[in-house]
């Protein structure tokens, strides 16, 4: 599974990373999580807004910090 956190480093995108991370190990899942910092790369998935979490190649959330749980959910969406 690869987990992407969509964001240039702010705060809210620091904070994603965090979550994501925990939930991660919460879940006991084999899961590769990176960062997209460029701009460019940003826009190329169609995010406007940071953070966002993009989970096997799709977006699931932008713009919001969602919780543990919540990112639980997306990873078994």
């Amino acid at each position: 599974m690869k987990l992407e956190i969509l964001g240039t480093g702010c705060p809210k995108c620091i904070k994603l990373e965090e979550l994501t991370r925990k939930a991660v190990a919460e879940l006991g899942v084999d899961a590769e999580i990176t960062k997209v910092k460029e701009i460019e790369k940003i826009m190329n998935y169609g995010v406007m807004i940071t953070p966002a979490l993009v989970v096997d190649g799709e977006v699931k959330v932008a713009g919001k910090i969602p919780t543990v749980d919540d990112i639980k959910k997306l990873i078994h969406e």
